[in-house]
């Protein structure tokens, strides 16, 4: 049986439509044509879940796979896989952990880093012709108030682990 959703009181239609607005965002943002186009124009043939781990290493320090699959809510199993196969490919490397020699982390190569420089612009050549009609401040106001968001949402993914007695992605090993 699964858990039923919290409910803390009413949810006001703004939040409501926040959601819908979100799903909306999400679909689009994340569909295989999209996905296709998106590689197409950058010239990199990966797959969603290889972006998704590129755009992970692309944004911090080097991560042992643990770290990365916490973060990016998967298995470990599907990102030693991904990384394997990124491996091959050029875009990642494996470099030993300074804090323990057994223990390896994933860093992205130069061409890993020219990869993921490519499909970022593309994705901001796209967004930039849908936001082409909007004034530049709310343009600024929509960046900090998604930025915003995605903090909250991190820490709330979070607070959920720590709930379930799972460790935070940065603690995995």
């Amino acid at each position: 049986m699964s858990p039923s959703p919290p409910t803390a009181g009413p949810t006001s239609p703004e939040v409501i439509e926040i959601e819908r607005a979100l799903a909306r965002i999400t679909y689009l943002s994340t569909s295989v044509r999209r996905h296709e186009r998106l590689m197409a124009l950058a010239g990199v043939p990966l797959d969603r879940a290889a972006v998704a781990l590129l755009r992970q290493v692309a944004d911090s320090e080097p991560l042992r796979p643990g770290e990365l699959a916490g973060r990016l809510d998967v298995e470990a199993s599907h990102v030693t896989r991904q990384v394997q196969q990124l491996e091959k490919s050029g875009y990642v490397t494996r470099v030993a952990d300074p804090g323990n020699r057994r223990a390896l982390r994933v860093r992205l190569t130069p061409g890993g880093q020219q990869a993921i420089d490519r499909i970022r612009e593309a994705g901001a050549v796209g967004m930039r012709l849908a936001l082409a009609d909007w004034p530049p401040d709310h343009i600024r106001q929509l960046a900090t108030l998604f930025q915003r968001m995605a903090e909250v949402f991190r820490t709330h993914a979070l607070d959920e682990k720590q709930g379930r007695g799972e460790r935070p992605p940065d603690a995995a090993g």
